[in-house]
């Protein structure tokens, strides 16, 4: 889960706007996908690759400072990447800046959103070959392979490399969910998603000069030209002496490429559209289906009892106002103003169970007049571990709320997350902990997930409210939400609620979790899948 950001000014530009003035204007719109600090790359003609860090200084503005002041440093083309603590890392540890091999005279780097299935079998085969690895990210797994093909195939021949044939078999090699931009020592900038295609990645070519790349095109607004989606399984190269772009496909073209539903529900910035669609409006409408859901639940019960709607900051409001407004439309009386703030602004869905419960005790306080007496509904996209939801519905009850209601903005998150998201195992999600307590017979048919009856959905979503002292969890049904996502079903990886990964690697990882949970029921694999179709 983070972000990336490019800027290349053409030779041709007469602006006076710089590269780093094209990232400070990026940066900051793709802040919802990493808060843990921003690194950057920069290369100039004769001068070569330099380091720098991006500084929040507001809310809609950071400054760079440069490793090395250099008042004289205008760099041709920069880097960045926004990242978030713990990313493509397995102990949740700090992570460099942006990813570069100090080890070597080539000066390479690299930017990642995304994650790596089979890193651990690519890591292994470097090794067997004598390269050594310094960390344990992704990043640096996937720079380490570009420099190995680059220098097995081209370096120690006199030849330079051809990008095209060095990330054709990249993305034939790995297994994973992959937008990057890359950065070699002569300035040529590679950008690069390979073809699962589940972490988008834009650019644009500016009025003034410039060929700008961003994780959402939210990060372009403002600014006049031509935007364009990189598809999946391709890459664009910019050539480091005329500023040429090419596109190319580096995909044989096996599979389909979905993106995560993760980025409209939650990871992409509200301004960011799909299909012509902003997240905003899609969240707003989940909100409006689930305010019906709510109020049928709800209606009666309230009594002379005020009722508050609330969202989760940063990422609920969208849905809270859509909820809010649905609510009228059903003749429910409410109130809609924010109850809960956050200390600061660092997501807490990734890191280790100890450390992100300590940030989540720390992240949420109350926000505004009293609470006595009344009912809090609080609009939320997902309900993943339950720790946040927890946390929040017991400091609002201490703080006088007669009772706190959830309302969940997608089904039950039933399956992990290997591709970038931080959720690595099924005994952490809050259905499976339910799950392990229910009958056998009603566990075999919450197995069919997506597609389990209303009455089974019902006992979960009471079961989690209990475990998490709520009143009532009112989830959106799978066939609602497919509805509401924009384009069709076949453009989203809805594997969260379907426990169908979008790639091979994936799917026999989830798999094995699966059996190994589901062991004393004795299913085999062959009876899984029978159960879920």
């Amino acid at each position: 889960m983070s972000g990336v950001a490019a800027a290349f000014l053409y030779s041709s530009n007469n602006s006076r706007a710089t590269v780093y003035d094209r990232l400070k204007h990026m940066i900051p719109k793709l802040a919802l996908r990493g808060q843990a600090g921003v690194g950057v790359a920069a290369f100039m003609h004769n001068e070569g690759i330099r380091y720098a860090r991006a500084l929040q200084s507001s809310c809609d503005s950071v400054r760079i400072e440069p490793d090395q002041q250099d008042p004289n440093f205008r760099p041709h083309v920069a880097i960045a990447h926004i990242r978030s603590r713990g990313c493509g890392t397995s102990d949740g540890g700090e992570l460099p800046p942006i990813h570069h091999n100090a080890s070597t005279t080539r000066h390479l780097a690299i930017s990642l959103d995304g994650a790596l299935v089979n890193a651990r079998e690519l890591r292994g085969e470097l090794l067997a070959h004598g390269y050594r690895l310094g960390g344990n990210t992704d990043a640096e797994l996937l720079l380490k392979w570009i420099e190995r093909t680059c220098e097995t195939d081209y370096w120690r021949h006199g030849l330079p490399a051809n990008y095209e044939n060095v990330f054709r078999d990249i993305d034939d090699r790995i297994d994973g969910a992959i937008s990057a931009l890359f950065l070699d020592g002569e300035g040529t900038l590679v950008a690069y998603r390979n073809r699962c295609g589940l972490r988008p990645l834009e650019t644009m070519q500016t009025d003034d000069g410039f060929l700008l790349f961003a994780s959402e095109n939210c990060a372009f607004a403002g600014l006049e030209g031509k935007t364009q989606q990189i598809l999946p399984g391709h890459i664009k190269y910019v050539d480091r002496k005329m500023g040429c772009c090419v596109d190319r496909s580096v995909s044989n073209g096996r599979y389909k490429a979905k993106l995560c539903a993760y980025e409209s529900l939650y990871l992409g910035n509200p301004n960011t559209s799909i299909e012509g669609q902003s997240h905003f409006e899609t969240r707003y409408n989940i909100g409006a289906a689930l305010g019906g859901l709510v109020a049928k639940r709800l209606q009666g019960e309230s009594g002379s009892v005020l009722t508050v709607v609330s969202s989760m900051p940063h990422t609920g409001g969208p849905y809270a106002d859509g909820l809010f407004a649905s609510l009228a439309e059903y003749g429910m009386l409410a109130q809609r103003r924010e109850v809960v703030a956050t200390q600061f602004s660092q997501r807490t869905l990734l890191g280790i169970a100890n450390q992100r419960k300590s940030r989540i005790a720390l992240k949420y306080c109350v926000s505004g007049t009293s609470l006595a007496k009344t009912t809090i509904i609080i609009a939320d996209e997902a309900l993943i571990r339950g720790d946040t939801s927890q946390a929040v519905t017991k400091m609002l009850l201490a703080a006088g709320a007669k009772a706190v209601h959830w309302a969940i903005g997608s089904p039950p998150i039933v399956a992990p997350n290997y591709y970038g998201m931080g959720i690595d195992t099924l005994d952490e999600l809050a259905f499976w902990q339910i799950w392990k307590r229910l009958p056998p017979e009603q566990r075999a048919q919450s197995l069919r997930f997506h597609k389990m009856g209303s009455q089974v959905r019902k006992t979960i979503e009471s079961n989690i409210a209990a475990s998490i002292n709520a009143a009532t969890i009112t989830y959106l049904p799978f066939p609602l939400l497919v509805s509401l996502l924009p384009g069709s079903q076949d453009g989203f990886d809805l594997s969260p609620f379907t426990f169908e990964m979008p790639t091979p690697a994936g799917q026999e990882r989830a798999n094995r979790s699966l059996l190994d949970l589901v062991a004393d029921l004795r299913y085999s694999e062959s009876s899984l899948l029978e159960v879920r179709s």
